[in-house]
């Protein structure tokens, strides 16, 4: 096992929204070796409740986008893009925040374009559920979703976590003929080749900034 590609494939495994290649087709048979990767990540008491929803017809990718949008419009209306808290004296930060709202509304605007989408969906509703059932729940699916982003990553397919469609979960579900009161969506994931296919490390905090030993606030300094 070469732990520098494994570094690689972790540390470039981006959200991939403006260099999808809305134009080449994506085989079955790339997305379905991505699926089985998938299918061997842990799950919660190895009962894999979960499952995958795999869309390619143009009709549906059309009528989804368009429940996309409408999640698309209601994040922005209410102010979600712009992160709270930000400092307004870091210019550097402001403006990845401003690249990465316009890299994720030229998706909302091209998602029918995308010849793959795929949603991660898990059995049984925790709406309004204690936390612990919550984190179990998503925490048997999250993973799964996670291997299939990686899978695709390795055979050249960028892909991006999207949720925005869940502010109206139940038109996607009936658009999908997913059983909405049985089924939950976990996200929307948009997958295509790439186009060019040199990614670089995201820019990330020193770990010391957010890495708590033993108890809350408190950071290991060598």
């Amino acid at each position: 096992m070469d732990i520098e590609e494994i570094d690689t494939l972790l540390s470039t495994t981006r959200s991939v929204r403006k260099r999808l290649d809305l134009e080449r087709p994506v085989p079955r048979a790339v997305v379905e070796q991505c699926l089985a990767l998938a299918q061997q990540a842990p799950t919660g008491g190895n009962r894999q409740l979960w499952s995958f929803v795999v869309v390619t017809d143009p009709a549906t990718r059309s009528a989804l986008a368009e429940i996309y949008r409408k999640g698309w419009d209601r994040y922005v209306t209410e102010g979600i893009v712009e992160r709270p808290g930000l400092p307004p004296a870091d210019p550097g930060a402001r403006a990845r925040q401003q690249r990465i709202g316009a890299s994720a509304r030229y998706l909302a605007d091209n998602l029918e374009r995308v010849p793959v989408l795929v949603i991660p969906v898990i059995r049984n509703r925790v709406d309004g559920r204690e936390p612990a059932i919550v984190a179990s729940h998503f925490g048997s699916v999250l993973p799964a979703a996670w291997s299939f982003m990686l899978a695709a990553r390795a055979r050249g397919l960028g892909t991006a976590w999207t949720t925005i469609h869940l502010f109206y979960e139940r038109e996607a579900a009936e658009l999908l003929g997913i059983p909405y009161d049985e089924v939950m969506q976990a996200a929307l994931i948009p997958v295509a080749y790439t186009i060019g296919d040199e990614f670089r490390p995201g820019a990330r905090l020193p770990l010391d900034t957010f890495v708590h030993w033993e108890r809350w606030g408190t950071a290991h300094r060598a």
